[in-house]
């Protein structure tokens, strides 16, 4: 059984920056594309990024492109999702996940696994 766990969120001014962690534990993270998810309040949960297996390939929604940054280090089993210039609709519950073939199947969430999610909220 693959675990997820997400970490790192927290309460950040406008403009600020986060950094989240995403530590895969069970099998290597080396298996599996994984992605970002967030949920705002009243929302429906949305995609935010996707990594390949060997992190060479990169998927983001259209709305983080070149605020977001996803990365992983597979030595550590870990993957990441540093934040910048955040905005208050980036407040959220973001979830790590894994699975699928590619960083499409990961954005049409053809997942396997979810994390227990990690809250942003961003004041104005």
């Amino acid at each position: 059984q693959v675990h997820l766990a997400d970490s790192g969120g927290g309460l950040v001014q406008a403009g600020g920056s986060l950094r989240l962690s995403c530590a895969v534990s069970g099998r290597t993270s080396s298996t599996y594309p994984m992605g970002w998810f967030r949920q705002a309040p009243g929302k429906e949960r949305e995609f935010v990024a996707a990594i390949s297996r060997n992190g060479i390939t990169t998927l983001y929604a259209d709305s983080m492109k070149g605020r977001f940054t996803i990365s992983r280090d597979n030595a550590k089993n870990t993957v990441y999702l540093q934040m910048n210039s955040l905005k208050p609709e980036d407040t959220a519950v973001y979830y790590c996940a894994a699975g699928g073939e590619n960083t499409r199947d990961v954005r049409m969430r053809r997942l396997d696994y979810w994390g227990q999610g990690t809250q942003v909220t961003v004041s104005s």
